[in-house]
């Protein structure tokens, strides 16, 4: 069955009553009961499905799992409260019976980088960065820190860079070394991690599977190995995503393809005007032929599906000058997320990377007047005349 029919009916019309709903109810109920005592007891010891309390488990929530799992060829999903909640629960999961050290690549979510350094750093967990597009340096990593788990972005955020991830899941398969994927940029549209040898799939459905800016919420996808692991840690914190917002998540993954096929449709052509501009100093976008990453880009993505995020650099900015050309555009929103139906544009110094120093910011090629830009699903004349008054200012 192909993606785009999975978003639309995987997940759907259980059977709950004589009837069966279309689309999954929103159920609300924090606890369950049954007609005696020894069926809840079996759920309880999972050793028949069902619901028994809302922390462990929801319908609505579950059906959406299903649906995740389907999306990305997995064993089993946790749907959780936030994006950055999946990233931390799938690390946990990986490392639990593995030694405490992550190889990371050093192009990684500001938070995430900051969740490594403040969270885990703390409790032990020690990170070796590392760039994760030299295929040599990651081999080395992995030979010399033999770490529990490597963690790294399908499409980096926000310089877009593209590491091998089919030929490090290759190594991490001999070592023995969990492959933790952050997939948000790429959606299973793109690439599927598991198929290729990954462990575990992370997204922020926030971003292109909810895609309306109405849903915060994470997901893990799992192979067969880490299901289980995912699922008892996830049965003691809590992290699940609530019925609401698995609810809209489901009703939005259901044009999710429609919707990211017209995303990268018009990002590329806003890139390659971008890139003709004198105002513009560079322009990240993996369609460009002279991109570093460009055999791993080919190799790994679908033809023309190349992402619906570019980046660009305002030539002789400085953060003055990236606040007053962001004020000036009227159609293309400011704020701080990526994957919505509306073009919208981030300021990677003030937010997504806001709390690395200047001199890391720098080291990892984010200058201070880069721009990160989520396109949307509008008619791209009007997104380019915006962007052309507020360069002309």
């Amino acid at each position: 069955m192909k993606i785009q029919t999975k978003a639309v009916h995987a997940g759907d019309r259980k059977r709950h009553c004589i009837a069966i709903p279309v689309t999954t109810p929103i159920y609300t109920a924090s606890s369950y009961i049954y007609d005696d005592i020894e069926q809840l007891d079996r759920v309880f010891g999972r050793e028949m499905e069902g619901d028994s309390y809302a922390r462990y488990e929801n319908p609505t929530n579950r059906a959406l799992e299903e649906l995740l799992t389907a999306l990305e060829s997995g064993a089993g999903a946790l749907a959780t409260s936030s994006g950055m909640l999946a990233i931390q629960y799938a690390l946990q999961a990986a490392l639990l019976d593995r030694r405490k050290h992550v190889v990371a690549a050093n192009a990684l979510y500001g938070a995430t980088i900051r969740m490594l350094m403040s969270m885990f750093e703390p409790l032990g967990v020690e990170t070796t960065w590392v760039d994760i597009c030299d295929e040599q340096a990651v081999e080395k990593a992995i030979r010399e820190r033999k770490p529990g788990c490597v963690l790294m972005e399908t499409i980096s955020n926000p310089l877009l860079r593209v590491g091998p991830m089919d030929h490090i899941a290759s190594l991490c398969n001999e070592s023995g070394t969990a492959l933790v994927v952050d997939n948000t940029f790429a959606t299973p549209m793109m690439v599927r991690p598991l198929e290729l040898g990954a462990n575990i799939v992370v997204h922020s459905v926030t971003k292109y599977l909810a895609g309306h800016g109405d849903v915060l919420g994470g997901a893990i996808i799992s192979d067969p190995g880490h299901v289980e692991t995912v699922r008892t840690l996830s049965r003691t914190g809590g992290p699940l995503l609530g019925p609401f917002e698995s609810y809209l998540t489901m009703r939005g993954i259901k044009t999710f393809p429609l919707r990211f096929e017209r995303q990268c449709r018009n990002a590329c052509e806003i890139a390659q005007w971008l890139a003709t501009r004198p105002e513009i100093e560079r322009v990240y976008f993996p369609a460009d032929p002279n991109h570093p990453d460009a055999a791993n880009i080919h190799r790994l993505f679908p033809e023309k599906l190349h992402g619906a995020m570019t980046s660009f650099e305002l030539k002789g900015a400085d953060r003055a000058g990236v606040f007053a050309f962001m004020d000036r555009l009227k159609l293309v929103v400011r704020a701080t997320s990526l994957g919505d139906v509306h073009t919208m544009t981030l300021y990677p110094a003030m937010s997504s990377h806001r709390d690395l120093s200047p001199k890391q910011r720098e080291r990892a090629g984010i200058r201070d007047n880069l721009i990160r830009l989520s396109v949307g699903i509008e008619d791209t004349a009007d997104v380019i005349a915006d962007i052309e008054q507020a360069l002309r200012g």
